[in-house]
């Protein structure tokens, strides 16, 4: 699920823009990454979003037989996800039902691009912040300010061995913190393979596939005509929703915060649209109708920039 390369000259224009940053916060990323990329790990964290908290336990294994992280809610309603690197699996043991998707790309935890840290120079200030000590780990911070008002500003806080994130904060243009996630008890290194295993017995469950498959839109007539500064498309398929008929997505990354875009079909939908802007803690959602079709887009960015790229999508039959 990741892009690997970039060209010659936006490896120039990031290096020209890095030298108003920190080399040690931009190697203060790359570690964060990296960590994410090769540890093993267990802990239970706190994801808090304006007035409303989750508390959840993760555990990831890396190395031989693959990577899988299995991440398990602790209060409000059970709910257990299991990532391998072919697909996502989500238990809902109230309704006995597992969702299954088929992965089409790969984000690990944290969800950052690799090939876009460096390119982030452009878009964000980053500096060093001050150190904490968190989960009993002594850890470095590294602040991401935005350059623009399209997109959020984030604070991220590593343990100072191991690059391991043990808490990062999203905040808005006022220096608001829209949401963030705490490491209350981590353990990295030694995690048994079994500790990923759904805990479930699922045999009689209800299976709902959500049939992801690469797809063209433009070839059907779809085009964004105003992707936002920095923004890249990572991502292009359908989906199927439920019941629904399949659902095109391109989701769009400026290597922290994803924007995704939804196109449904309206012929068949029995609730009526409302059209319009909505926000969910740092998330906004803003839909329209375009040519008998519902568009939303859906992103971890300002609300400004959601509306901006909803209202680019442009529809023309195809010849």
């Amino acid at each position: 699920m990741m892009l690997r390369a970039l060209g010659i000259a936006l490896l120039v224009c990031s290096g020209l823009a890095q030298a108003q940053t920190s080399p040690e916060a931009m190697a203060l990323l790359r570690r964060i990454y990296q960590a994410t990329e090769k540890l093993s790990y267990t802990g239970t964290f706190v994801y808090q979003q304006g007035e409303r908290t989750e508390t959840s336990r993760i555990t990831r294994v890396t190395g031989r037989g693959g990577d899988v992280e299995r991440v398990e809610t602790l209060d409000g309603m059970p709910r257990e996800i299991v990532r391998t690197r072919d697909s996502v699996r989500c238990y809902l043991p109230e309704s006995q039902t597992v969702k299954v998707e088929r992965r089409t790309e790969q984000r690990a935890f944290p969800a950052m691009l690799p090939e876009r840290i460096t390119d982030l120079a452009r878009h964000y200030s980053i500096s060093r912040g001050e150190p904490m000590r968190i989960a009993g780990y002594d850890c470095e911070a590294v602040v991401l300010t935005p350059k623009d008002e399209l997109r959020y500003g984030y604070k991220l806080w590593a343990d100072a061995n191991t690059g391991m994130l043990l808490k990062a904060r999203t905040f808005n243009s006022k220096g608001e913190t829209v949401e963030q996630f705490s490491f209350a008890q981590l353990t990295i290194g030694n995690v048994p393979r079994d500790r990923v295993k759904t805990r479930h017995a699922t045999q009689s469950w209800r299976i709902e596939d959500a049939a992801v498959t690469p797809a063209d839109l433009a070839q059907a007539g779809w085009t964004v005509n105003g992707a936002l500064p920095g923004f890249r498309k990572i991502i292009e398929v359908t989906r199927r929703l439920g019941e629904a008929r399949p659902v095109g997505q391109m989701v769009y990354s400026d290597g922290l915060a994803a924007v995704s875009v939804f196109i449904e079909p309206m012929a068949g939908r029995a609730e009526a649209v409302r059209p319009g802007l909505s926000s969910l803690g740092a998330f906004h959602i803003y839909t329209r109708e375009v040519a008998n079709h519902i568009v939303t887009v859906v992103g971890e960015a300002p609300a400004a920039s959601v509306q901006r790229i909803a209202n680019t999508v442009e529809f023309r039959r195809p010849q």
